[in-house]
């Protein structure tokens, strides 16, 4: 355990309730509108009533794959208004795995809104569970682009009803009903364009018709029309044909029954936007924007002109909002703007006015300097998760609309602190992905010898450590340190905190002896230069300190841990995450020593301030309770240690989420304590799980999965299975010799534990635990 705590962070008694106690209650439905202008589809309403009157779920199909066909629409309109007797009602957008878990973390907020502030994951297994636990609910899943999206969640809700709207027809399974939705019919779109245009009073509505079939009876391109009309005094359907007819592009040319609709949109976009912009040119810039973001959920900060103020940028969106295209939220202060809308905001067309490719780059531009001023101040306060999880959606989008050669620096600023609160959040292989593209943007803009290029590979080094890729960290951080000795010098600060990430990286593979001379070169140099009573004097201390730990010198280790605390304690208090850090880790010295008494004393010490300072959901709080656990174990009291893993496990899978590595320690660790306490029938099933979470999360060849495949092994060794233990422990075995050679400790415990096993000799317990607490 080191680092800085973070501020204290605790809730409320009722916010500990699982969710299968939690009753819905009135006021959780959130459709997102009821639609104004609603016509026709009475043969696919009531296809739906009879899909989700049977067992399954319901498939809303548009039959040509074009957004604005109406899917959302007609999911919106039937929940609202048919007869279906489910609540409550809720509308997850479902275009990403990422969408799905948003939706469920929503759910999970609206239910107990004092769980805001735990990771979007934890949230999602929250809401998740609930669905699982209860009867009667409808959930719509908008925009579905692939059935394994949503797979997990339908196979574990069954107790509800889901509405799917989707551009898929095939992949469903059996247990789907599909219901297709076309265009509109013709006298259907006439009537709806005719709604909208007299909604206000009676209007000029010749050539409705010719303009609806010009359309292709689109529900989108209807509607946005007959916006413009409504919004237009002096315009009418047929002066509207007469606008279309003037833009000569190729498109509209090639107008006929096979062309994509897609066109005949972007046509009637043109238009819209050519009257916008000369009411006010802002507005339009403000779209294009916007098309660089996710199309639902944009926080109001993110809509932004860099030349508007912000009444202009308020008159630019009721504009939009006036001619359909965006939809603005009050109630969360967010903003829609359909898909289509964004794909041709961002296409530059040398021929349209509104997409020339100076103002698309400048949009864009724009857009990541919205996101950038946008983003907390720090990334693993807990308080500023939720604000974290609002952009996260908008900085995925941008980084995905744009490559590496169009990087500024705010792009590359936004993907470093992204990475760090990806890796905060435990979701390190989306973490790597994310600080591998900033530190590809530094080198790109400010050249390899930057401060900037040389903190984001630092930051990419550490994710690959924590990942359990030590031979990816260790060459970054080699080259960092030589780096940073030769540009800031060996007394910078940077320099510094590169030679100890060096040190635990070599510590991580298992090479302590390599570790301790940087150690020992830190505080020496920091002594000199920052004075002995330095807090990161007494971290080096501390670091150097574990490297003796783990080098095989423990009574140094201890001396050193203990003079350590004392000064802790002098210079710091007694709460200060240093004091509190080196108490916990003097603790595992002396458990590690065989002085499992002392150290069940400092580690209930430890939990105790850690509970009292940070809170009892605190992570920190949570690995003191870890290792806690284990120092019961190693004192012979394994029943004390399962009452406290499993209420860790339950603890962290609902705090951190089921796939979190330190729920994934937990996982393990219980399992070894039941086998300790004699209970290999709820071991090994939890040693089995741990086996498959971590291949599944971590990789197989993460150090976490090889230790959990051997203390399966380990489970059927015991039960007499020797044929699987082996094939476990070969299989485990090549790995590590390929990943980590052969002398590193991991390779070494399995090399051991598979010549036991393979000539049928006894061998020790269990590894209770992976990784250093």
């Amino acid at each position: 355990m080191s680092g800085i705590y973070n501020a204290r962070t605790e809730l409320p008694a009722d916010a500990l309730r699982p969710a299968s106690e939690v009753d819905a209650r009135d006021g959780l439905n959130d459709l997102p509108w009821r639609p104004d202008h609603f016509v026709g589809r009475d043969g696919e309403l009531d296809r739906l009533d009879a899909a989700l009157a049977q067992p399954g779920v319901a498939l809303v199909q548009a039959v040509h794959g074009l957004g604005g066909i109406g899917k959302s629409t007609l999911a919106a309109h039937w929940a609202e208004t048919r007869e279906h007797g489910r609540r409550p009602v809720r509308w997850f957008t479902a275009d990403s795995p990422a969408g799905v878990h948003q939706g469920l973390a929503d759910l999970a907020v609206a239910l107990q809104p004092a769980l805001k502030v735990l990771p979007v994951d934890a949230l999602a297994e929250w809401g998740l569970q609930w669905l699982a636990s209860h009867t009667g609910w409808l959930v719509v899943l908008d925009n579905v682009n692939d059935p394994a999206h949503i797979a997990p969640l339908l196979s574990r809700a069954p107790g509800g009803r889901f509405l799917i709207t989707s551009r898929l027809g095939d992949g469903w399974g059996g247990n789907v009903a599909l219901v297709r939705l076309d265009v509109l019919a013709p006298d259907e779109s006439l009537d709806l364009i005719s709604s909208i245009i007299t909604g206000k009073g009676p209007r000029d509505l010749d050539g409705a018709a010719e303009l609806c079939e010009e359309l292709g009876h689109l529900p989108l391109a209807v509607e946005q029309a007959g916006a413009y009309i409504a919004q237009t005094p002096f315009t009418t359907p047929r002066t509207y044909l007469q606008l279309l007819a003037e833009h000569p592009a190729e498109m509209y040319e090639q107008a006929g029954a096979t062309t994509p609709d897609e066109r005949t949109v972007a046509r009637v976009w043109t238009i819209t936007l050519d009257h916008i912009a000369s009411r006010q040119p802002l507005a339009v810039d403000l779209l294009r924007i916007l098309a660089w973001y996710a199309p639902e959920a944009i926080p109001a900060s993110l809509a932004t002109l860099p030349e508007g103020t912000p009444v202009q940028t308020n008159q630019a969106l009721g504009l939009l909002t006036a001619y359909s295209m965006v939809t603005p939220d009050p109630a969360t202060g967010t903003i829609a703007v359909h898909r289509l809308v964004q794909a041709l905001a961002r296409t530059p067309d040398p021929a349209n006015p509104h997409r020339c490719a100076h103002l698309i780059v400048k949009a864009r531009e724009s857009a990541t300097s919205n996101v950038d001023n946008a983003l907390p101040q720090q990334w693993d306060d807990p308080s500023t998760w939720s604000r974290w999880r609002a952009l996260l959606p908008h900085i995925e989008a941008l980084t995905q609309y744009t490559d590496l050669d169009t990087d500024s620096a705010a792009t590359a600023r936004t993907l470093n602190e992204t990475g760090l609160y990806l890796k905060g959040q435990g979701l390190v292989t989306r973490a790597i992905h994310i600080l591998r593209r900033a530190n590809d943007s530094y080198r790109r803009i400010l050249g390899d010898d930057a401060p900037d290029t040389l903190t984001t590979r630092n930051n990419l080094a550490n994710a690959y450590q924590e990942i359990g890729d030590p031979n990816r960290a260790i060459p970054l951080h080699e080259q960092n340190l030589e780096d940073r000795t030769r540009i800031l010098g060996p007394d910078h600060e940077h320099t510094f905190i590169t030679r100890n990430n060096l040190a635990n990286a070599y510590q991580d593979v298992g090479d302590p002896n390599r570790a301790i001379p940087l150690h020992e070169q830190n505080l020496e140099e920091r002594t000199r230069i920052l004075g002995p009573d330095h807090p990161h004097t007494l971290s080096t201390r501390n670091n150097l300190a574990s490297a003796y730990q783990e080098s095989g010198d423990p009574t140094r280790a201890i001396s050193l841990f203990e003079s350590l605390l004392e000064d802790c304690i002098r210079v710091l208090g007694p709460d200060h995450p240093y004091t509190v850090s080196t108490r916990n880790n003097l603790a595992n010295a002396y458990r590690d020593v065989g002085d499992p008494t002392r150290a069940i004393s400092l580690f209930e010490s430890v939990l105790e301030d850690c509970t009292r300072v940070l809170g009892p959901d605190h992570p920190y709080t949570l690995t003191s309770t870890n290792n806690l656990a284990t120092a019961h174990q190693a004192a012979g009291d394994p029943t004390r240690a399962v009452v406290l893993h499993q209420q860790n496990f339950v603890d962290r899978t609902r705090i951190l989420g089921p796939d979190h590595p330190d729920t994934l320690i937990t996982c393990n660790n219980l399992a070894g304590a039941y086998l300790a306490a004699d209970d290999p029938a709820r071991a090994i099933p939890l040693f089995e799980r741990a086996l498959e979470d971590c291949t599944r999360v971590l990789g197989f060849d993460h150090p976490h999965t090889l230790t959990a495949g051997d203390n399966v092994a380990h489970v059927h060794r015991m039960a007499g299975n020797l044929d699987r233990a082996v094939a476990l422990l070969r299989q485990a075995l090549a790995v590590c010799r390929g990943r980590f050679g052969g002398d590193h400790p991991l390779t070494i415990q399995i090399q051991f534990a598979y010549t036991s096993a393979s000539e049928k000799q006894a061998v020790s317990g269990p590894k209770l635990e992976f990784g250093r607490s």
